[in-house]
């Protein structure tokens, strides 16, 4: 063989390696994060420990990193012990980390944090955006234990589970069959909040799925529950000029709803509980406002989720998604309901 010829034969093993690798599947990889928190004593002028509302303010952090794949949190959920938790980005990733508290059980940093991205059915990486949209969070557990996050999506609308190892989601997606009428919703309006009920509750195992800006003819917002004995339609009234945005159950079956609205660049949030006696089939669900705050001492606030802090306390943690601007910002926010 000829130098030449033999030149010619490397040339084109090299072009057919290059158009395998193109053609082949974008390998998913785990990526280690940065991230600084910069801790938040005072909300709405309240200091720590005091009462804001219908609420305590237990402290708060600021989130901030160098890192481009690390902001647009839009769910949160706490997946394991030593308050292991996940959130939720609308680029398609899981973060996950560990909050970890000060003497005085204020939030005090997120460490061990890391970005996993959301894989298909198939165990491959999201191939678009208009896919990748995950806007909510809720743990599943068995046994008393969390073993899986259950995710929805909004612009392809979706909901799947992932198995947790080690509190983090691991593997590939595994759909969730919903109503047809919310499925073929293709906006980013959709499915915005997704929670299962826990034990004590009177639909104890059924994932409530709650739209944003699907409504019916009353204006109030179209859900859904999915469940074997609890299955069916109801609705959601939000306040003036807030959309719900995340949910979450208390210990007792109460529901919380996230509401979030934006005038002008100002945002607004609104955090109501609805009695676990609300929460069913035909029902239509109001219940009482607990919090409304708007201005500086929030931002675009989009994930709720209830967990238990080191000292036995049930706190509420609130979360916000910065949509990768430089002028919106990553917080979380906790509090506790009064004793």
């Amino acid at each position: 063989m000829t130098r030449l010829r033999r030149l010619a034969r490397l040339s084109g093993a090299a072009a057919l390696l290059a158009a395998a690798a193109l053609a082949a599947p974008v390998v998913a990889l785990a990526q280690d994060e940065t991230v600084t928190a910069l801790p938040i004593t005072k909300f709405m002028s309240a200091d720590v420990g005091q009462r804001v509302q219908g609420l305590i303010w237990r402290g708060g952090l600021e989130l901030q990193s160098p890192v481009d794949t690390f902001g647009g949190l839009s769910g949160i959920g706490f997946t394991g012990p030593d308050n292991r938790l996940v959130m939720v980005s609308d680029q398609g990733n899981f973060i996950s980390g560990q909050l970890i508290y000060d003497e005085q059980m204020r939030p005090l940093s997120l460490v061990g944090v890391r970005s996993d991205p959301i894989l298909n059915s198939k165990g491959a990486a999201l191939p678009r955006a208009f896919a990748r949209d995950a806007e909510s969070l809720t743990v599943i557990e068995r046994d008393g234990v969390p073993a899986a996050v259950r995710v929805g999506f909004e612009n392809l609308t979706r909901v799947a589970d992932f198995e947790l190892v080690d509190a983090i989601p691991d593997g590939p997606a595994r759909e969730i069959n919903i109503p047809d009428w919310l499925s073929r919703a293709r906006t980013n309006e959709t499915l915005e909040a997704v929670c299962v009920a826990p034990a004590a509750s009177p639909i104890a195992g059924s994932t409530l799925l709650l739209p944003e800006g699907i409504t019916d003819d009353t204006g109030a917002h179209s859900a859904y529950l999915l469940g074997r004995a609890d299955k069916g339609p109801l609705s959601y009234v939000s306040g003036n000029g807030t959309n719900p945005t995340d949910c979450a159950f208390l210990p007792n079956g109460d529901l919380l709803v996230l509401e979030r609205g934006i005038s002008l660049i100002v945002f607004t949030m609104r955090l109501k509980r609805i009695p676990a006696a609300d929460v069913q089939p035909g029902a239509r669900m109001e219940g009482e406002e607990l919090l409304y705050a708007t201005g500086g001492d929030i931002d675009n606030m989009e994930g709720v989720a209830v967990h238990e802090a080191p000292d036995g306390t049930q706190r509420i943690t609130i979360i916000s998604d910065n949509n990768f601007n430089d002028w919106e910002r990553n917080l979380l926010l906790e509090f506790s309901l009064p004793e």
